[in-house]
């Protein structure tokens, strides 16, 4: 298992090193595109859609992507109003399903779930793009935000932990380890934001933008609101994977899981990062 772990993410940091480092955005964006698509297909499966209807769904999620490339010249400028308008949905939406729990998820309509869960996607893919627009600084801070929440999270948990956060979704995640992540997180803002100042990157990072943008007091809530959203995410992909007695949303990445087990934390934190990030009218 160990082996397959390593393997598989070698091969997917050499494919994204390779996307980032060509001088097209078209690479970045089709191999962001591909995944997103087998998301689609793994959240139809994990909401009761017969087989053809999710792979369906998956090609539907890769047909919108490809048809906006092709009319936006791979230039995907998307006005600030579409990430406040996904962070609305993920708060609103997000907070009622994780009040609700497993039990009451599969009893909402199927095409209400099926419908949420492929516009986060397709909103998630319009977010990382964008963001590589922006520029590799700015896009690899985000990536960094949740994977630093995450590990931090991880270890605060195993060493603190005693509160469960979410025992009927996740009942290895507790309110130390969320705090543990966010501490993570300011220390990694801190450490990026005296980074930016003296070195020469094709962009500022989302912490040295939001800092100019709010000031320190606004990124000291700006910071534990994206802490809190990718506590979300990857709250929400449990709960959908309990629901339908999943381990994993699939077996696409050997020794990972599926690509919504390694994304589902990105999927409100990279639009909720933009629509903070336009306020320093960017």
């Amino acid at each position: 298992m160990l082996r397959q772990r390593i393997v598989t993410a070698l091969v997917l940091v050499a494919l994204l090193l390779a996307a980032l480092s060509a001088a097209s955005p078209w690479p970045f964006a089709l191999l962001m595109l591909a995944l997103i698509a087998a998301g689609g297909w793994e959240w139809g499966r994990l909401n009761q859609a017969p087989a053809a209807l999710a792979l369906a769904m998956g090609a539907a999620v890769a047909a919108v992507g490809l048809a906006l490339l092709v009319v936006l010249g791979g230039v995907l400028k998307v006005s600030p109003a579409v990430w406040w308008g996904a962070l609305v949905l993920w708060v609103v939406a997000g907070s009622l399903a994780l009040k609700s729990g497993p039990a009451a998820w599969p009893q909402m309509p199927r095409a209400a779930r099926w419908g949420l869960g492929l516009a986060a996607l397709v909103a998630t893919w319009l977010a990382v793009t964008q963001a590589r627009a922006i520029g590799i600084n700015f896009l690899l801070s985000v990536l960094c935000l949740v994977w630093m929440a995450d590990v931090a999270a991880y270890f605060g948990g195993r060493a603190f932990g005693r509160r469960k956060l979410a025992p009927s979704i996740s009942p290895g995640k507790s309110w130390e380890g969320v705090w543990s992540g966010m501490a993570g997180v300011a220390l990694l803002a801190m450490f990026w934001i005296w980074l930016d100042g003296r070195s020469s990157f094709d962009s500022a990072s989302l912490y040295t933008r939001l800092y100019g943008a709010l000031g320190p007091v606004g990124l000291a809530l700006a910071l534990p609101a994206l802490c809190g959203l990718s506590v979300m995410g990857d709250l929400i992909e449990s709960l959908v994977k309990r629901a339908a007695g999943a381990k994993d949303s699939s077996s696409l990445l050997p020794g990972h899981g599926g690509v919504l087990d390694r994304v589902d934390a990105l999927l409100p934190v990279l639009p909720v990062a933009l629509a903070l990030a336009s306020l320093g009218g960017h």
